[in-house]
């Protein structure tokens, strides 16, 4: 089962033996095919016809720790024979300048991944683009979700996945919430603009101090998130704090926030395009009570 060491995934070689890493895998595990199954991630590839060839993910590694955590954790179901899905795993390295591009080829090799990787310089478009002491991130994402949808189709894939985690889904609520005004956040599971691709994240329900802890009990060959110089001082980075601030003054406050994001009631918000409040009439029972 799960906890034989003897009986893993080539990514899970030289994993530590110790109770607590077994506990921490499983717990990975647990999370991943907790978010797979609720928000239906495999339930299309389950209902294929009978002998037709299986679907194929796309998943996206940058060489973080989040990202390994994912590669990792898919293989593991897969190799389990719960994931009935092709994994391709995909770098896109995007030009930035120092970004160690033997590291990932070389481990993936070694690892007998299927993988594709691929070099298109967007940093210079970006570069070029935005005027210096702004942010770059928003632009770099849009060019990098382009070739990768564009990949995605070559490949044949029916789903990019990612690996942003529920600390990932949390900042970003509160960034929406802050700078946005919006109640919003990343969806674990969505569909492209086109309505060709879909885009997962099965690492929704995992902690991003879960994956930190698995990816450097492993000692994956992690690249730095800084290369392009753009992370000091963004909103992200405020927000995260502010949490880390929370957390500390109330243990699982980032869980509980979590809960709340899975457990919407539009008739006590606010807007009146989920909610006719305009329907609302006298003599019916309201949807909860006042207080709930």
């Amino acid at each position: 089962m799960l906890d034989d060491a003897d009986d893993i995934h080539p990514l899970f070689y030289g994993a530590p033996k110790s109770a607590e890493f077994k506990k921490l895998r499983k717990r990975l595990v647990r999370d991943t095919r907790e978010a797979i199954e609720a928000y239906g991630m495999i339930d299309a590839a389950s209902r294929r016809a009978e002998g037709a060839p299986p679907e194929k993910w796309l998943v996206c590694l940058s060489g973080g720790k989040d990202s390994y955590t994912l590669l990792a954790i898919l293989h593991e179901l897969q190799w389990r024979g719960l994931l009935p899905v092709d994994l391709l795993a995909c770098n896109l390295d995007q030009g930035q300048p120092n970004f160690p591009a033997t590291v990932l080829p070389a481990f993936l090799e070694k690892m007998g991944v299927p993988h594709r990787v691929e070099y298109q310089d967007t940093y210079s478009i970006v570069m070029d683009k935005v005027p210096a002491g702004r942010t770059m991130c928003a632009l770099c994402s849009r060019l990098r979700r382009g070739n990768l949808y564009r990949i995605a189709r070559e490949e044949g894939c029916s789903a990019v996945v990612l690996g942003h985690h529920r600390d990932d889904i949390l900042e970003t609520f509160f960034m929406n919430l802050f700078h946005g005004g919006r109640l919003a956040t990343m969806p674990p599971k969505l569909l492209n603009e086109e309505g060709d691709l879909f885009v997962y994240r099965p690492l929704a329900h995992v902690a991003e101090s879960d994956c930190e802890r698995f990816a450097s009990a492993m000692n994956y060959p992690i690249i730095p998130c800084d290369l392009c110089g753009s992370q000091d001082g963004l909103q992200r980075q405020q927000i995260k704090r502010m949490l880390d601030g929370w957390e500390a003054n109330s243990p699982g406050r980032r869980q509980v926030i979590f809960r709340a994001l899975t457990n919407a009631r539009p008739s006590h918000l606010l807007d009146p395009k989920l909610f006719d409040f305009a329907g609302l009439m006298r003599g019916q029972p309201g949807p909860f009570g006042e207080n709930d």
